[in-house]
């Protein structure tokens, strides 16, 4: 039967299906939400519907759309030919010129006899009637009058409606099939053998004697027609003929599913095409239903997500427990790009896929549930593996708990860790490519032997062990998993990024690794430039792009570290090229709606790289898998070996430490918190260690010592004292009004004591960066002091403001002595990319400074604070 398995029809006490199921959609079809149209047998579909399009995209075309396209056949060539001579589709829908429906939703019946069928549409004439105005049309030429004609014929009677199931149309013919399940009959070879005599209308009907129907076996006719699929109309879903319980259920899902917020449309023959595999299969319900017979996968796709709402309406947490897989939406969860459904029965034993499952749903209900699935996939392998090795070498193949000791644990350890270091394949876990077994590794070893310890621990700590006799020595006994080792991502080498940036090789990955021209060099331009993260960028909204005082910036979210509506500033050349691609999504929303263009709502909703396949309305972008199945062989073409996209945000951090920024910044600027790899940036960075040997550093005017040298020249420190002091200085200070301050409670967090009374206070620094700053505020104090009402209250204001005036001075004077000064005059704060200027990571202490004017100049034996 189905690969999907649901609870059995049999009732049970502790689930909802032990009502009446029916009654259950009943109810809730009948609700205030479901739009009324859901609840007929025939549910019509008005046009334009954002979910179930079916109405021709040219404007007044009364045609439908024609296989996955939205235009009718007809048009459909003509906007090929156009777009070939470059015509926009916009242009093209308001400029095609319509066409009448060749199709109509209702039945067409003949104008003398209204029992019978139209054989001709236009005339709306039986198929009698049809063949007797065309003889009076033969005899009397132009001189035959259609209204006279009409005025003298009579009526036929009826051959009753189509004996099949599922139809409800006049019969065509006196064998009793509407004229399309008579095609039907007659292409499926005429089961059982129904025929008609010959000349029957000239032997019976015209002498009002019935017309004898003879068969070959007339119980193969009657089951054809039992398991007919009705009639499809245009613009219309046909579920007469379903049994009542199945017509709800597909009425519930058709309406559950535009209850979503990212919605696939449905094309309307995609659901007949469902509702006609029901009718072969003679399901009483989608839960019978077998979906390996449903040759077509668009069928699937819409059986299960029917399937997944009907879990909601039918089951209880505990319910899915008991059928051995658990339904995230139960508790309130859903995971990006799951579909909510998560078996649990690859797990053998019963007692081991129940604490599995009371693992996962405590994770589920709890405040802190993971953002990701990826603590269930792991949970639910490390079960597998474990189950698969019991049942092999345990007593009663480890179904009995009771009979389980630590010794069963231990060996299971023994043999993971010898696949391990044999680099052997694991009992069942597969691979991506679901044929070929995962090899055991550290880090799988980690996630099989943490996986399960964790599942044992929540039973232990609930006490839920004790009911099923499971040991308390079984589950001691499951080790850590332990700290795999990992390796730090390293920056490119410089071969490999001139390589990944050669216009010639990002010409071969458009051309190409993305001939439908998705994004994929825009996307990882993006990368190289901003240093964000994959996703960050495969995630950007369409109106990311802005200029603010002239200048471009890149709005995102940083998910990773919980920073949202970050925004950068990146160069011209990305700006332009991304805003190309604002564009083209936007041309490609008009080509997939007809010509309509986005409102601004539809804009603030749509994703700058939207996937194609799975988001009409453009809000689902495309996915990290689609990214590397298309960057993995563009470097493989260039023979780079294994390098990852993730080295582009190393490069970058390396590349701005090398230009002054220091670890701080760089952690503000990358959006990262991760303190080792801030260290495993400055120690991969060999041209900014050296930067730091060169700096100078004093001690401040508030020391014990002021003027004290830290560092010079002169006194050149080692590699890993260098690097120490790189890592230190960005961990030791926060910005503050004209300098930084080094008062460790304050860098971490805490408030200030001394009433942010900075420049008296001797933890506050002075930098290279704050110099312009200072000189304005000098200026400031003079003019002050110029307007004093008299020499005595101006002498006072120069006193107060001597220490910091000398302090200043020190600053320029040590700043001229390591050849800063000009940088320091031309660095403006106003501009973004000075902040990784080196003079922020060059800082004074204050009273350094101040003692620096009163030693005078520094001779070329002196060492220079810095």
């Amino acid at each position: 039967m189905t690969a999907i398995p649901l609870p059995a029809l049999l009732p049970g006490p502790d689930r909802r299906e032990a009502r009446d199921r029916l009654e259950l959609l009943t109810a809730l079809l009948n609700g205030p939400s479901v739009d009324p149209v859901f609840r007929e047998d025939v549910i019509r579909i008005p046009d334009r519907h954002p979910l179930y399009p079916w109405h021709c995209a040219v404007v007044d075309c009364e045609r439908p759309r024609w296989q996955k396209k939205d235009l009718c056949a007809i048009h459909a060539e003509q906007w090929r030919q156009a777009q070939g001579a470059g015509m926009r589709k916009s242009d093209f829908v308001h400029t095609a010129e319509p066409l009448k429906a060749t199709r109509t939703a209702e039945e067409v019946r003949c104008r003398i006899c209204p029992e019978r069928p139209a054989f001709n549409r236009a005339l709306a004439l039986c198929h009698r009637h049809r063949n007797r105005w065309r003889a009076h049309h033969r005899k009397h030429g132009e001189d035959a009058d259609f209204e006279q004609w009409l005025a003298g014929q009579r009526p036929c009677p009826s051959y009753g409606h189509c004996c099949t199931r599922a139809c409800e149309e006049l019969a065509a013919s006196p064998l009793g099939l509407c004229q399309l399940h008579l095609d039907r009959y007659r292409a499926a070879g005429r089961p059982g053998g129904a025929g008609l005599p010959d000349k029957y209308v000239q032997r019976f009907e015209l002498h009002d004697l019935p017309v004898p129907v003879s068969y070959d076996d007339e119980t193969a006719f009657r089951q054809w027609c039992a398991f007919q699929p009705p009639v499809m109309r245009v613009g219309e879903i046909d579920l007469r003929g379903l049994r009542p319980l199945l017509k709800a259920e597909i009425k519930w899902g058709l309406h559950a599913h535009g209850q979503g917020g990212e919605r696939r449309p449905w094309e309307l023959p995609w659901i007949q095409g469902l509702v006609n595999s029901c009718h072969r299969q003679d399901c009483g319900s989608l839960l019978e239903m077998d979906l390996a017979q449903c040759t077509n996968g668009y069928y699937r796709m819409i059986a299960r997500e029917m399937l997944a709402e009907l879990r909601l309406v039918y089951l209880t947490p505990a319910g899915t427990r008991e059928d051995g897989f658990l339904q995230t939406q139960l508790f309130g969860v859903l995971f990006p790009k799951r579909s909510g459904y998560f078996p649990l029965t690859d797990v053998p034993q019963r007692w081991l896929r129940d604490l599995l499952w009371e693992h996962l749903a405590g994770v589920l209900r709890s405040p802190q549930c993971p953002r990701t699935s990826a603590f269930m996939d792991n949970a639910r392998k490390s079960c597998v593996e474990l189950g698969t090795f019991l049942e092999s070498h345990a007593p009663a193949g480890g179904h009995d708990p009771a009979q389980l000791t630590a010794e069963h644990v231990e060996r299971y350890v023994a043999e993971v860790r010898r696949r391990e270091r044999m680099k052997l394949p694991a009992l069942t876990l597969t691979s991506r490519d679901r044929v070929s077994k995962v090899t055991i590794t550290p880090i799988m070893r980690q996630t099989l032997f943490n996986g399960v310890r964790l599942v044992l621990r929540t039973a232990l700590e609930t006490g839920s062990y004790r009911h099923i006799g499971l040991s308390r020595e079984f589950i001691v006994a499951m080790p850590v998993g332990g700290r795999a080792l990992t390796r730090s991502r390293s920056p490119f080498p410089d071969e490999v990024a001139r390589a990944l940036a050669d216009p010639g090789n990002l010409e071969r990955l458009a051309a190409d690794h993305d001939p439908g021209d998705q994004g994929m060099r825009d996307i990882w331009e993006a990368i190289v430039y901003t240093g964000r993260r994959a996703g960050e960028i495969i995630n950007l909204k369409l109106e990311c792009l802005g200029r603010y005082n002239g200048l471009p910036m890149l709005w995102h979210d940083q998910t990773k570290v919980g920073n949202y509506d970050q925004a950068i500033r990146i160069p011209e050349p990305l700006y332009g090229r991304l805003a190309e691609r604002q564009r083209k999504t936007l041309d490609r929303f008009a080509e997939r709606h007809g010509g309509q263009q986005a409102t601004p709502r539809e804009r603030a909703a749509m994703a700058l790289f939207p996937s194609t396949h799975r988001s009409r309305d453009g809000h689902r972008p495309l996915s990290y898998n689609w990214f590397q199945s298309h960057f993995r062989p563009w470097v493989d073409d260039l023979d780079l070996g294994n390098v990852v996209p993730h080295q582009a945000r190393h490069t970058l951090a390396t590349r701005l430490l090398r230009h002054g920024a220091s670890l701080s910044h760089i952690r503000r600027y990358l959006g990262q918190v991760s303190e080792r790899m801030a260290e495993h940036y400055a120690k991969v960075a060999v041209s900014e260690i050296e930067d730091v040997l060169q700096h100078v550093w004093v001690a401040g005017p508030g020391a014990a010592d002021p003027g004290e040298l830290l560092s010079s020249p002169l006194t050149p420190l080692h590699r890993h004292q260098a690097e120490a002091l790189a890592i230190d200085l960005s961990r030791r200070s926060t910005p503050t009004e004209g300098g930084f301050c080094t008062f460790q409670p304050v860098v971490d967090g805490g408030a200030c004591p001394f009433n942010l009374d900075c420049e008296n206070c001797d933890k506050f620094v002075m930098s290279g960066a704050d110099l312009l700053y200072w000189r304005r505020k000098r200026e400031q104090w003079h003019s002050i002091a110029e307007r004093a009402p008299d020499d005595t209250t101006a002498d006072y204001l120069h006193e107060v403001f001597a220490p910091t005036a000398r302090a200043i001075d020190g600053l320029e004077k040590t700043l001229a002595g390591l050849g800063l000064l000009d940088d320091a005059l031309a660095l403006d704060l106003r501009r973004p990319q000075d902040y990784f200027h080196r003079l922020w990571s060059t800082g004074f202490k204050a009273a350094d400074l101040a003692r620096t004017t009163d030693d005078g100049e520094p001779t070329q034996d002196e060492a220079i604070p810095a």
